[in-house]
């Protein structure tokens, strides 16, 4: 592989800074204080064609791989728009995988091309509050009807529910103990569909960061979903959810190396204007070797992100290089966010300078889609060869 943005990756990094130009980090501090979904900036995403990036060319998408969804999240996040406008379209970059993998070519024609466009919104509907990263354990059931299943449940952390007029939606056609021991990852069956609201009672949550990308409780209560909508086999949704796990992990890892390099950017630049005793305080070793060791290790964590998207994108195993490269870039986005604000001193705490908002979002690849604590009993596991702690 190489180390360097191909010809063509180059070309998305330009276009895609050039778009987000017309989406300044004002734009975002207001979003911030508002909560309004940025609406016009999926719209211009959609309008150029960058919804469809991974989603393949007979399907509206254009065709191309992780790394260049990379560049592309990465991008937007390093705009200052950081997890805000990153996590708008998250969805749409690489969470219908399992349509595009799985799905009949009917499901593709209908489902793909209105996401690619940018003319319909999507949420992603799988935790659920007494399961958490648990996800053999969910509950929420689908119990088929003639030519059709109805739902009941409930789902919680469901990102921009409050907008989305689709639902990818992991429900158990087999409860939990019609199943052998062993045996909880089969039952669960994925559906695509319309998001009823007359079905779907969605409650917002209030949180620390990212407000203008709703996060939701979800009340499932006799949601009818057509079999036309069900993705591949009845109690086969894991396998198929799993599908989208490496590249999810890998686009976080893009996403929050985009915000620590966002506030490295800030904090150099504050260092280099901000005189204090005559001198700018970037002349201190005290000031200037922190921001340093922040850029070797987003530096780092680059490499690692491009490795696990090579070896994804070219067919090979990646789990443990996809989970480490989430885990190091969100560490390191995380003390780059934090180093901003200290260096900043007190205005770093105003949201006019905006570096409180990049530590209040980055942690969300801390967080999310899975703990750094999972991450490392994976690789304990998987790499290392221990037993199973859990």
């Amino acid at each position: 592989m190489s180390f360097e943005l191909t010809t063509e990756q180059q070309a998305i990094r330009e276009a895609v800074q050039d778009l987000c130009t017309r989406f300044p980090e004002s734009y975002w501090l207001e979003r911030d204080a508002d909560g309004v979904f940025p609406h016009d900036f999926y719209r211009a995403m959609g309008d150029a064609g960058w919804l469809g990036t991974a989603l393949p060319e007979e399907y509206g998408g254009a065709g191309l791989g992780v790394q260049e969804a990379c560049v592309l999240m990465q991008t937007i996040a390093e705009s200052g728009a950081c997890m805000s406008g990153a996590s708008s379209i998250h969805i749409n970059i690489f969470g219908l995988m399992p349509v595009v993998v799985y799905g009949t070519d009917e499901q593709k024609r209908r489902m793909l091309p209105p996401i690619a466009r940018g003319e319909v919104k999507a949420c992603f509907g799988v935790t659920e509050p007494n399961a958490g990263l648990n996800t053999t354990k969910l509950k929420t059931r689908a119990v088929r009807q003639g030519d059709k299943y109805v739902v009941h449940g409930q789902k919680v952390w469901i990102s921009t529910a409050q907008v989305a007029d689709k639902i990818l939606l992991l429900a158990r056609t087999t409860a939990l103990e019609d199943l052998a021991p062993g045996q909880q990852s089969h039952g669960l069956t994925l559906f695509y569909t319309d998001l009823d609201r007359s079905k779907i009672d969605v409650r917002l949550i209030e949180k620390m960061g990212r407000k203008c990308v709703d996060s939701n409780e979800l009340f499932i209560d006799g949601l009818e979903i057509p079999v036309e909508d069900r993705i591949g086999e009845e109690g086969k949704g894991f396998k198929y959810i799993l599908h989208g796990m490496n590249p999810e992990r890998i686009l976080l890892a893009s996403e929050a190396i985009g915000v620590g390099r966002a506030a490295l950017a800030k904090a150099s630049n504050y260092a280099r204007e901000r005189v204090v005793f005559d001198r700018p305080i970037g002349k201190n070793q005290s000031i200037q070797h922190p921001l340093a060791k922040n850029w070797i290790e987003l530096e780092a964590a680059q490499l690692l992100m491009m490795k696990a998207g090579w070896l994804y994108d070219n067919g090979r195993e990646c789990g443990a290089e996809a989970n480490a490269a989430k885990y190091f870039a969100a560490e390191a986005g995380f003390k780059a966010c934090e180093q901003a604000i200290l260096t900043h001193g007190g205005m770093g705490y105003s949201k006019e300078f905006h570096v409180e908002r990049y530590l209040r979002e980055i942690m969300i690849p801390r967080i999310a889609p899975v703990s750094r604590e999972l991450i490392l009993s994976h690789i304990a596991e998987r790499v290392l060869g221990m037993p199973k702690s859990y």
